[in-house]
């Protein structure tokens, strides 16, 4: 099929297929206090959805070392990977429609996630959404992360489908920049940024449920 009409989905995973914010709330305090930093909720959402080492050097300081953010990372992902095996995680309303709809109407569809690799396919694995993903694009894929577009455009390239006929799926004004960047549509959903309406999305739903059911049509004919 000739690219100019193939078109994609591309999911942010975190806050956008499912609620993972508490399961990240406690890894990443227990994995700062550990290391002598106490931090606040407050801190934890202005920081939720962005790369590991960008949060860290926020926390840390810029002059923090990559191996000290590898080593605390993987202790914060690997106590969130524990929550998510001991105490099960869900799709978010109306994610599970939507992927069905999407796969059976022909939109090529990825994960284009900030979260480390093994954080991806975990949630792929527990949740059985292999069947709906062509490919993952994860933070060691990509050198800059969200606001910059690479894991979006990186993402649109696997998949063999213009930038232009990609439609992102975020919950994070972050996020929605990316795609932005990107040149791509966004539909923005309101799930743990009570702000998103300010950023620029040509949908924006408190919940996937929501949204209408041409909502992908019309923004890709």
């Amino acid at each position: 099929m000739n690219s100019e009409h193939l078109r994609a989905v591309l999911w942010d995973m975190d806050g956008t297929l499912l609620d993972s914010r508490e399961y990240h709330w406690l890894a990443w305090r227990e994995a700062l206090t550990a290391e002598g930093f106490t931090l606040t909720y407050e801190q934890f959402l202005a920081s939720f959805g962005k790369r590991n080492d960008a949060i860290l050097r926020g926390f840390f300081g810029a002059d923090l070392s990559q191996s000290e953010i590898a080593r605390i990372s993987d202790t914060k992902e690997a106590r969130y990977r524990t929550y998510v095996h001991t105490s099960g995680i869900t799709l978010l309303p109306g994610v599970a429609d939507w992927l069905q709809r999407l796969k059976t109407s022909g939109w090529r569809q990825a994960v284009a996630s900030s979260a480390p690799r093994l954080n991806v396919e975990t949630i792929v694995a527990v949740l059985n959404l292999g069947e709906f993903f062509a490919t993952l694009v994860s933070a060691e894929d990509v050198q800059r992360g969200k606001p910059e577009p690479d894991v979006f455009l990186l993402a649109a390239e696997r998949l063999a489908v213009p930038p232009a006929r990609c439609v992102v799926v975020e919950d994070a004004p972050a996020g929605i920049e990316a795609a932005r960047r990107a040149g791509m549509r966004t539909i923005g959903v309101r799930s743990s940024h009570a702000d998103l309406e300010a950023h620029t999305a040509d949908y924006v739903v408190a919940s996937l449920a929501e949204l209408p059911d041409d909502a992908f049509e019309r923004l890709i004919c």
